[in-house]
């Protein structure tokens, strides 16, 4: 059986690697279009471990992040990819925050996660510097080098058989009842099965494919800033907000990464291209897809007051750092220096709903990963278990 993978983020190259594992005669071929491999979500996230605190119980990101997380830890020290497991701080700062507090911590208990609620004095045990009226302690939360895995993954990979091409742009697919003909930019791939792990693009690629998507891609841009070096002594771990359930975004938060920096952020804006790192980069066709899509717009009517707030953060440092302070209020503005910012695919409904969960799509000899942001790094060595033991052998 012939496989063709398109996208070299982290759950294309896991996805590959679960399938010469579980099936060593399959030939299989993974096509990115960049030069190295998880340039784009993978290589621009938070680091995270993500212990699945935030989703709904039975949902694939509950079931699929508690797995991950646990197989992420073991993957890493298998193969001496830096990681740690931390522990993080959930922290409410005001009384409105307490009631979405405890019902965050029954949800963490639903998905039978490591948690206890805490009070200022213990939450300072762990966060000298936290401002805190109650929080949750989540054990099972980390920290990894996403990029490491990718390159990880991709060696093992081709160790094992896989063809792997970088530099290797999809520009056609033509899907027949037995065969399916990817297009790129090196040549043609013959395969019996597609796999579509193209995370920003994922939707036209599908689109390409002959299916129509439930859902369009969103470009949102997560900036970050960090923390001076003479500063990250305020921050030991992980610490969030109160997230509001409404959104799929978690809030500004500080997290220490691996080689010791601390991260602060992200916000969430709309990006004008779907690799739009910057205010400055803008991509026409990129813009009026999202411009000419109704559910964007029904988005936008229903939450306009959360992403002008998340806008002119964006645009104000002294802004940006005000939301830190509330969770550590020793941090200031002169503190943050910027780091590299990230871009969410977002998926969104026709109506303007986000897509909460995980979004897999399967038709014949097609599998379209369709929305599979945060936690889809922690949760990606599961993800390729779940759509492999669902491809034709």
């Amino acid at each position: 059986m012939r496989y063709v993978v398109i996208g070299g983020g982290i759950v294309g190259l896991a996805t590959a690697h679960r399938l010469v594992l579980d099936r060593p005669d399959a030939r299989v071929t993974v096509v990115e279009k960049e030069a190295v491999w998880g340039v784009h979500q993978t290589g621009h996230n938070s680091g995270v471990i993500h212990a699945g605190v935030y989703y709904k119980p039975g949902s694939l990101k509950a079931t699929l992040c508690k797995a991950g997380s646990a197989s992420m830890v073991e993957f890493c020290a298998e193969h001496g990819i830096s990681h740690k497991v931390t522990g993080k701080l959930i922290v409410a700062t005001d009384e409105s925050e307490l009631p979405r507090l405890r019902a965050l911590f029954e949800r963490a208990q639903a998905n039978g996660l490591p948690v206890r609620m805490v009070g200022p004095g213990e939450a300072r045990e762990y966060e000298p510097e936290v401002a805190c009226i109650e929080g949750i302690h989540v054990a099972s939360t980390g920290i990894a080098d996403y990029k490491a895995v990718c390159a990880k993954l991709a060696e093992i990979t081709e160790k094992a058989g896989a063809t792997l091409r970088l530099n290797s742009a999809v520009i056609g697919i033509r899907a027949g009842e037995r065969e399916v003909v990817v297009r790129t930019t090196t040549g043609d791939i013959v395969a019996d099965v597609l796999v579509n792990c193209a995370g920003l693009h994922a939707d036209r690629v599908a689109r390409m494919a002959g299916i129509r998507p439930p859902a369009r891609i969103i470009p949102f841009r997560g900036e970050y800033y960090e923390l001076r070096p003479d500063r990250r002594h305020l921050v030991n771990g992980l610490i969030y907000p109160v997230p509001d359930p409404q959104f799929p975004f978690l809030g500004v938060h500080l997290t220490r990464m691996v080689d010791g920096s601390v991260h602060a952020g992200p916000n969430a804006v709309l990006a004008m291209a779907r690799e739009g790192y910057t205010w400055g980069k803008i991509r026409p066709r990129d813009v009026a897809d999202a411009a000419t899509y109704g559910g964007l717009w029904q988005l936008a009517r229903k939450h306009l007051r959360y992403g002008i707030t998340e806008v002119r953060r964006s645009l104000s440092k002294r802004r940006f750092a005000q939301s830190l302070a509330r969770l550590v209020p020793a941090v200031t503005a002169e503190d943050l220096v910027p780091a590299e910012a990230g871009v969410r695919a977002q998926a969104i409904t026709p109506g303007g709903d986000l897509v909460d969960d995980f979004l897999i799509v399967t038709e014949g000899r097609q599998v379209h990963v369709l929305n599979a942001p945060s936690p889809a790094a922690t949760s990606s060595l599961e993800i390729a278990k779940y759509i492999t033991a669902r491809l034709p052998v």
